[in-house]
């Protein structure tokens, strides 16, 4: 199956007999029903209506409503140096195959015209509390992933509405007339179906994915969509045979549980449009990284400095983000016999600024010195995390922070 494309008055595919309308799609998810095979089922007795809400290119497009010349123009968002990273790129400059966590000198040579801007942060902070104080206008149960996206359990919503698509219809329109700003929104039974259907139509999109619906929408799609499954993961799966939802729902859990350790379970489940993880409105990261592996090993001290420059502003910019700070800091390294070495610290405070990240990531790189046999992956992870509200409301005595925006 091939979910269609659609917009919001569009209908929707059903099972069986003809395509329901949105409405009527809707009503079929709160229905209460008997779960024949509670273990494997996708339908709990009660089922839940959950939306992904994601924000659309959010950092480059608050420049562009901000900035009326860089409408319609090639944005991206971070340090254009030689150093710099791409923090977010606008639709234009994605059309080029400009990305986020892309250095800034591939970006350029992808698209000449590419305009950048200095990251600032406290406006997007700005824009994510309207978001959030709308999200509020509907449930308590809001699980924010980071600044530009969040799910919402809006099984029992505050304003009495019942259907999941009208709330999040209501959702969108509010955030475009009260801030200026595009989101797409996904609607499911479930956290996992939520947050692809949420990517299916972007930007400015809306998809619905009923619960007879969620097994074969899974089954369609490759399995770099998922979440959690990355570029190292994907090719390991390719390796094995395995492509598409449905090649990983043809595997049992003792096959998956073998190549893919404690994570097995979770696989056999999403592969089937199950996960019954709740919308947990108090959660947290357990960490925050990045790495990057480069086609030539870096030797000289030189090489590794500017290296280790780009993933500080690359895991910066995730954990500005995601409002966290951490006190442990731990740097991977690989070398060229892929013999791979890590070192870490933890501090005493909460590192609380690009600055006091980078002198930690230095530090750590200073370890590893001289790397007369060449490194070919360097990575850097800030873990101990806590919310910045959290960490903000523990003392009256702390004070307030000073947030760094990526440097040129």
């Amino acid at each position: 199956m091939n979910p269609p494309r659609h917009g919001e008055g569009d209908h929707l595919k059903g099972g069986g007999g003809g395509p329901p309308s949105q409405a009527a799609a809707d009503d079929r998810l709160p229905t209460s029903i008997a779960s024949p095979t509670p273990p494997l089922s996708p339908r709990e007795d009660i089922i839940r209506k959950i939306i992904h809400v994601d924000m659309d290119a959010f950092f480059a497009s608050v420049e562009q409503r901000d900035n009326p010349d860089l409408r319609g123009k090639p944005v991206a968002v971070g340090g254009s140096s030689k150093r710099g990273v791409v923090a977010a790129a606008s639709y234009e400059a994605r059309a080029f195959g400009v990305k986020s966590a892309m250095p800034s000198a591939t970006a350029t040579r992808l698209c000449p015209d590419l305009i950048f801007v200095k990251s600032r942060f406290e406006a997007y902070r700005m824009v994510s509390r309207q978001i959030r104080e709308i999200f509020a206008r509907y449930t308590d149960l809001i699980q924010p992933l980071s600044l530009d996206e969040a799910y919402l359990d809006v099984t029992e919503d505050k304003q009495g509405i019942g259907s999941a698509v009208k709330i999040a219809k209501a959702i969108r329109a509010a955030i475009r007339e009260e801030t200026g700003l595009t989101a797409s929104a996904g609607v499911s039974y479930n956290k996992f179906i939520a947050k692809l259907a949420s990517d299916q139509n972007k930007p400015d999109g809306l998809c619905v994915i009923l619960p007879e619906q969620g097994p074969e929408f899974v089954a369609s799609l490759p399995v770099r969509r998922f979440h959690g499954v990355g570029p190292r993961t994907a090719e390991k799966m390719a390796r094995l045979g395995v492509h598409t939802g449905a090649d990983l729902a043809a595997k049992d859990l003792t096959w998956l549980s073998h190549h893919f350790g404690s994570w097995g379970e979770y696989l056999f489940k999403a592969a089937r449009g199950i996960d019954d993880r709740p919308v947990n409105a108090n959660s947290i990261r357990k960490s925050i990284g990045g790495e990057t592996t480069y086609f030539d090993d870096k030797r000289s001290e030189g090489e590794l400095r500017d290296a280790i420059e780009e993933i500080i502003d690359l895991v910066w910019e995730r954990i500005e983000r995601y409002k966290a700070r951490g006190k442990t800091v731990v740097m991977k390294a690989r070398y060229s016999d892929f013999r791979t070495v890590t070192r870490s610290r933890t501090v005493g405070q909460y590192v609380r600024n690009r600055a006091e990240f980078a002198q930690i990531g230095h530090s750590l790189l200073d370890q590893i010195l001289p790397a007369e046999m060449g490194i070919r992956l360097l990575g850097l992870t800030l873990s101990n995390l806590v919310s910045e509200g959290a960490l903000r409301s523990d003392t009256d005595m702390q004070p307030r922070f000073a947030f760094d925006a990526i440097e040129n």
